[in-house]
This record gives structure tokens, C-alpha cells and sequence, in this order.
């Protein structure tokens, strides 16, 4: 299994790093910016071989052009959106097969966020950008909510095993939203108080299983009963689908963020 280390960058990013044990070659995930990476790059005496883009939002990218100039590395990213210096377009099926450093995904379309964003998966992790969250997904921006709910659906077929390295630090948030749907749900309490004890202690909450996502994630369980029953009430009528409830949701999480200050 390769090692991957989280990088903090940004309010609440993290930008990943991919190796090999002991090899000097690293792939990464999303870089928001190239500072932390110029930094890890001189302490662990590493070589950038690849940059994974997810998708085109500034967060994700802006350290594109800097970590190209400076180390020459290739960019894999969505075909489907606009991304700095792309040398390697990519699309649903794909595979990323990165000899030197020993790695290889396969693409996943995984839109909804934005309308182009892709997924890296492989070696029993997911790198999903901002479609899955600690116990939340993103919000919804030049993709649609019908694009997300039949995403998240892609993703929540993997092996329950499955590593998710997801993009931001919102765990804690996230649950606190869970909590609210689903007050009873034991596993949404426990983790939200592990979550809160990593956070104080300054560590990431991330990556998750998608056996964990499945049960404290609202947004993956829009079948079971009283996730149905609080969404249903949310929007003042009975919801009959799935992605009925899933709609319902992701408008009840964005209304309660639009409250939060900042």
C-alpha cells in the first residue's frame, strides 16, 4: 500500500501526498497552493512526479502553475473542465498508471459539485475532491443535485473498505448536521465526539471508510426510515425517492450554512 500524508493548506484544504514507502517520488492530490508542498519537498528530499487534479476550483489548482514551472510534473485532471497547464485529460474509465512511483487509479465521473469532477480510486482509496465529505458531500456549484445523488450512489458501490480522502476538513460540522437529521443515531454521537477530541489535538479527522460514511453520512443514507421521516418534515410533505430525500437535504444543509457566520 502506498503512504499517503495529508497536507494542511488554505482556511481547510488538505492537499495529498502519494508514495511509495521510502521512495523519493510523490504524486499530489489537489494543490490549492505550492508552498506546503515546496516544504515537504525540501525536508523529505522528495521528487513531484504527478499532480491529480479533481477538479477546476481555485483551491484545488492554484499551486498548478508554480509546482509545473519549478519541478516539470505532468497534470492529470477532468477533461471535462478547464484546468491550468492539463497535460493528461481524463474521463470515466481512464486509468492513471504511474509506473515510476508504483501507482495506479482508475477515473471515476463523479459530477455534481462542478459538472466535470473526477475521482482517482485505487489501492483501496478514493480521492474524491469535494463530491464526499467526512459525513457530508459538497454543495452544489456548475453540476446539478441529481448529478451528486447518482455520484455519491457510484461511490457508496465501492468496497465498504474503501479509504476516503476527501479534500476538507468539515468533519466536525458535518456531524453536527448529521446529529440533527438523525438525533438517535448512536454511530453519528461516537464519531462526532472522536472527532472532536482529533481536532483538538490538531490532527485530521480524514480518511474515513465508506463503511463509516455509510452509517453517519446523511446524504448516503436517504433510504433509511428516519433520515426519510426528518427530510420529509424539513420540506413539509412525504418524499418518495431516494434522490427526492437527497434534494431535500443538501437544501437544508446549504440553508443552515448560509446562517453560520463568516
Amino acid at each position: 500500500m502506498p503512504e499517503i500524508t495529508a497536507l494542511p493548506a488554505r482556511k481547510d484544504n488538505y492537499i495529498w501526498l502519494i508514495r511509495q514507502h521510502g521512495e523519493a517520488g510523490v504524486v499530489v492530490v489537489d494543490p490549492g497552493e505550492a508552498l506546503p508542498i515546496h516544504r515537504a519537498v525540501r525536508s523529505e528530499s522528495l521528487v513531484p512526479a504527478a499532480i491529480l487534479i479533481t477538479h477546476h476550483h481555485y483551491d484545488h489548482v492554484e499551486g498548478v502553475a508554480e509546482l509545473v514551472e519549478r519541478y516539470a510534473t505532468p497534470v492529470y485532471g477532468p477533461a471535462g473542465e478547464s484546468i491550468p497547464l492539463l497535460t493528461h485529460p481524463l474521463r470515466e474509465g481512464d486509468r492513471v498508471e504511474l509506473a515510476a512511483v508504483g501507482i495506479c487509479f482508475q477515473v471515476l465521473d463523479i459530477p455534481g459539485h462542478t459538472a466535470g469532477h473526477i475521482g482517482y480510486y485505487g489501492h483501496g482509496s478514493l480521492f474524491c475532491g469535494d463530491t464526499l465529505f467526512g459525513a457530508g458531500c459538497g454543495g452544489i456549484f456548475d453540476g446539478t443535485a441529481q448529478q451528486l445523488f447518482h455520484s455519491l450512489r457510484k461511490i457508496a458501490a465501492l468496497p465498504a473498505s474503501t479509504l476516503i480522502y476527501c479534500a476538507h476538513e468539515y468533519t466536525v460540522q458535518n456531524l453536527g448536521f448529521a446529529a440533527t437529521v438523525e438525533p438517535h443515531n448512536h454511530a453519528i454521537t461516537q464519531r462526532r465526539e472522536r472527532a472532536v477530541r482529533l481536532r483538538a489535538k490538531g490532527g485530521p479527522t480524514v480518511p474515513s471508510t465508506l463503511a463509516e460514511e455509510q452509517r453517519t453520512n446523511p446524504f448516503l443514507r436517504c433510504r433509511e426510515p428516519d433520515v426519510i421521516d426528518a427530510a420529509s418534515r424539513f420540506a413539509g410533505c412525504r418524499l418518495d425517492s431516494a434522490e427526492e430525500v437527497f434534494v431535500v437535504l443538501r437544501h437544508w444543509k446549504d440553508s443552515l450554512d448560509r446562517q453560520q457566520p463568516g
